[in-house]
Formats: structure tokens, C-alpha cells, sequence
């Protein structure tokens, strides 16, 4: 049992297991990182079957396309890959490098507070996505906010402390 599993921490889901690569067992995985082949460093692996989080051995793995391929322990054909596709991959927190100083993680900020110029609370950051262009902030209040995540222009501050993200966003945009 490693930390993670030992203390209940909860697991960051950080790509999806997607079809069967080949005949030989290996899966195409759409990695959360910003660049794929980073989730190869986080191991160990653990996916979500049935509502439960197993622990998963990667025999291999490598970068196909803008994803990977991973063949995975006890996963010796096509068969058994494809039970595994839509499968959610996690890790723990600890697995993941600490953050540089004035960089976060996208689960640092899910629960802050979302703060507009005028001091107008707009909610709470939900979740956040990429659109290519740039990162979006969904912001749940008294209604749902989509606010690009663009330092320095929109985004003015974010304080770990007191859980605050200052954003200049017109709430009526």
C-alpha cells in the first residue's frame, strides 16, 4: 500500500484509457498533462472499474499520435483491452511534482472563490477546461460562468491562502 492508498487521499483522475492498440493488449490513452508522455513518470497507475479503483501495472508505454500507448500487466490481448476502454486513469497527489512557485495545479484552484474586479463573488471555480486557445474557468453561483484563464489580463490574482481568484470579467459578458 502506498501513501495515497493508506491515508484515503482521494485519486486525481489524469487521462482516460481509450481503444485497443494492436492485438497484443496495448491501449491508446488520452493523458490530462499537458505533455502526454508526463503521465508515464506518475506511476503507479490505478483505473476505475466498477465504481472501485484498482492498481495497475504499465509494462510499457510510449507516445503514439497527440496520446500514448500503454500495455498494461494482466492485459495480454485485444480482448481484454477493449473491456478496458472509457476507463478513468488516476494517481495520487504526491505522485505528481511539487508545483513552481507561482504555478498551480488546475485541483489547487477547483473550490476557490471566484472574484470579479468589483468585488461581485461570481462563485466558485467548478472545473476547468482547454479550448486550444486558451484554459476556461466554470464558475458555479447564482449561475454558471465560463471565464478565460488568461493571466495578467483576466485572471489578476490567486491567493492559496484565503482561496481567492481575482478575475477583471464583467459578469454580465
Amino acid at each position: 500500500m502506498d501513501d495515497g492508498e493508506q491515508s484515503g487521499a482521494p485519486l486525481l483522475v489524469m487521462g482516460r484509457l481509450g481503444s485497443p492498440f494492436g492485438v497484443k493488449g496495448w491501449l491508446h490513452v488520452t493523458a490530462y498533462t499537458e505533455l502526454p508522455e508526463n503521465l508515464l513518470s506518475y506511476l503507479p497507475w490505478y483505473i476505475n472499474r466498477q465504481e472501485s479503483w484498482q492498481k495497475v501495472e504499465v509494462i510499457s508505454g510510449r507516445r503514439h499520435g497527440k496520446g500514448l500507448v500503454v500495455q498494461l500487466k494482466d492485459c495480454p490481448d485485444r480482448d481484454a483491452a477493449a473491456l478496458l476502454t472509457g476507463t478513468e486513469v488516476g494517481i495520487y497527489r504526491h505522485q505528481l511534482p511539487p508545483a513552481a512557485a507561482d504555478e498551480y495545479y488546475w485541483d489547487d484552484l477547483v473550490g476557490m472563490q471566484v472574484i470579479a474586479k468589483d468585488d461581485r463573488v461570481l462563485g466558485r471555480l467548478d472545473h476547468l477546461f482547454e479550448t486550444g486557445a486558451n484554459d476556461v474557468m466554470v464558475v458555479k453561483g447564482e449561475q454558471e460562468y465560463l471565464v478565460p484563464y488568461i493571466e495578467g489580463q483576466v485572471v489578476q490574482s490567486v491567493n492559496l491562502e484565503t482561496r481567492e481568484i481575482r478575475v477583471d470579467w464583467d459578469p454580465d459578458f
